[in-house]
């Protein structure tokens, strides 16, 4: 769309590179092509402008198959008019002097043209074509088919239209047969699904199957080892005891051994020691008995006075020990009558 401004009473219109302007007046052309720029007056003047540019018409119709299926197809076509006088001539591209805008619908013409050009050669193409064929093939016929039928369409050319592409986005049929036509695909896909699940079920158990097989083995192994490891250990502990015992029979033979030496040295002291005893008892005895005879001896020489002076003496000896005496005059007179009676004898 033209950028049109206001000054002073004048218009100003700056077009796009991409739009072809045409600018009458009083029936004389002025200006005439793309990307235009100049001043006018809107009383007198007569404006057009054609896009030149490549445009996207995307369209969207229902076909029926040859097995009386419904189908929709999505399918965009790509146009331009590359002859833009042609094109102005045929359809209403004049625009507003004061906005710019165009005073009628062009390019929907164009679109409707298009659409129904389009359309016509893909009926045709899927009214011959089953379902099933046309699920699998139909977008490559159909956009063939009207890509082939827009080309001959003699209206383009007369109204400047060249297609540049055209491209089939999608073919699809009803969602109930879509969905049931999906089903068995869906099947197929959940039973592969379902055998890989099995398969997949099937190596787990056969792995958990071979490490538990490991593990028993492991087990087994374990066990032989903790056997031999037993035995090895009762191995061990009798020859420690034998060990032990060897070792304490030696230590009980040195112990009696040296039991018996000492019992014998013991013997051999108590030996000589009983001999010195006899010995020591003999010579004390003799002592006892040399001095025995020596008093014996010295008592017969001396008197009998002496004796019983020494007789008395021993037997003071012998006495406990006495404080103090108290002598009555009957004792005293009686000791002095003894007294004096062996004084007289």
């Amino acid at each position: 769309m033209a950028d049109i401004t206001r000054r002073l009473g004048l218009r100003h219109l700056r077009g796009a590179p991409t739009a072809h302007i045409w600018h009458h007046r009083a029936g004389r052309l002025l200006h005439d092509g793309p990307g235009l720029s100049f001043w006018f007056r809107s009383l007198t003047a007569a404006l057009s402008e054609v896009p030149v540019d490549d445009r996207e018409l995307a369209m969207t119709f229902h076909a029926r198959t040859s097995d009386f299926q419904d189908v929709a197809v999505q399918a965009t076509v790509t146009y331009r008019i590359d002859d833009p006088g042609v094109a102005a001539a045929r359809l209403d591209f004049s625009i507003d002097p004061d906005t710019g805008v165009w005073r009628g619908a062009p390019l929907e013409q164009l679109g409707t043209l298009l659409t129904e050009t389009a359309q016509q050669h893909a009926l045709d193409v899927l009214a011959r074509t089953p379902l099933a064929a046309a699920l699998v093939d139909g977008v490559t016929s159909v956009r063939e088919r009207i890509s082939a039928g827009l080309e001959a369409e003699p209206r383009l050319p007369a109204t400047g239209i060249e297609v540049v592409a055209v491209r089939v986005v999608a073919l699809r049929p009803e969602p109930e047969v879509e969905r049931a036509l999906r089903t068995p695909a869906r099947e197929q896909i959940q039973q592969e699904a379902d055998r890989a699940t099995y398969g997949r079920r099937a190596l787990a158990v056969e792995r958990e199957r071979a490490i538990a097989e490991n593990e028993l083995a492991s087990k087994i192994e374990l066990a032989r080892r903790e056997e031999q490891l037993v035995d090895q250990r009762g191995t061990n502990a009798r020859r420690e005891a034998e060990e032990h015992a060897a070792a304490d029979a030696v230590r009980a033979q040195a112990e009696a051994a040296r039991t018996v030496r000492l019992a014998e040295a013991e013997a051999a002291r108590a030996v000589r020691l009983s001999r010195a005893e006899a010995e020591g008892a003999r010579e004390v005895g003799e002592a006892r008995a040399q001095a025995q005879a020596a008093w014996l001896r010295v008592h017969a020489e001396v008197d009998v006075a002496t004796l019983h002076a020494l007789t008395g003496t021993r037997i003071a000896e012998n006495l406990p020990r006495i404080e103090s005496v108290t002598v009555s005059p009957d004792v005293l007179t009686g000791l002095l009558a003894k007294l004096g009676a062996r004084e007289q004898a």
